[in-house]
């Protein structure tokens, strides 16, 4: 686990958490121009996109394009190399988090639910329409959540956002603020009442606290990417079951 530290005092700690923001604002926004370049591209072929596939192509412009981009460009940016992300392939030792990430993430989040849900607190609702109109779309997501979806927002909060944090904060205030940053970045796909969105958001706090933690334990990026892939992947396989077979679906999860 790195501990290196290069605090700057309060006026260092503050660019850090400011350099965080701008590196999550940068990522979602490099997602636009790809767009509007892949969508005039597809318009002047005659290729018109279903919802599920507009949907699908955004997730991976987004989380498998941009994120990873904007992570290299902040890289050279600093003239780091990509060793400043901690990444290889996993041991037996990394395997053993990955399996107890995964159990912790979903006991912890079934026990705020269940807090939640006997509080009679409301939870923000998703708001893409793909899924609710054509529920195989969430089949699409369940690979694209190990091999998109948990990579790139790995790479981007925890590779390089985490990594920032940590030399200003140490491991543990890099793993809180950088939690911090990456559970807001979901409100765009959530709906609801200010009280219903803060729920919603304080319960993706909880994995991403998961999520950091194996990173610093492991020095291995792979860890929290497989775990927050399966997470994803698990529950886009339960909202599926929910929306194919039952009335509801589970809230504020992803």
């Amino acid at each position: 686990m790195s501990t290196t530290v290069r605090t700057g005092g309060a006026r260092g700690r503050l660019r850090a958490v400011g350099v965080g923001a701008a590196i999550t604002v940068a990522a979602f926004l490099a997602a636009v121009p790809l767009g509007f370049v892949v969508g005039n591209a597809a318009g002047l072929l005659g290729i018109e996109f279903s919802l599920t596939a507009g949907f699908v192509l955004s997730t991976i412009l987004l989380q498998g394009v941009a994120f990873p981009l904007t992570a290299f460009g902040y890289l050279r940016l600093r003239g780091l190399s990509v060793s400043f992300v901690k990444a290889r392939l996993p041991t037996l030792r990394d395997v053993l988090w990955i399996v107890s990430g995964y159990v912790l993430v979903f006991a912890l989040v079934f026990v705020l639910l269940l807090l939640v849900v006997n509080l009679g607190v409301p939870t923000a609702s998703r708001t893409d329409q793909a899924a609710l109109q054509d529920p195989g779309t969430l089949i699409w997501l369940i690979p694209l959540s190990l091999l998109v979806i948990g990579p790139g927002e790995e790479l981007l909060f925890r590779g390089i956002i985490q990594g920032r944090l940590r030399e200003s904060f140490g491991p543990v205030g890099a793993i809180v603020l950088a939690s911090a940053t990456f559970a807001p970045a979901h409100i765009l796909a959530l709906t609801g009442s200010y009280q219903a969105l803060a729920v919603s958001i304080s319960v993706l706090f909880v994995p991403a606290l998961v999520f950091g933690v194996t990173y610093e334990l492991t020095d291995n990026l792979v860890v929290p990417s497989v775990i927050h892939g399966a997470y994803n992947a698990t529950i886009f396989g339960i909202v599926y079951i929910g929306l194919r077979y039952g009335p509801t679906q589970p809230a504020g999860l992803l």
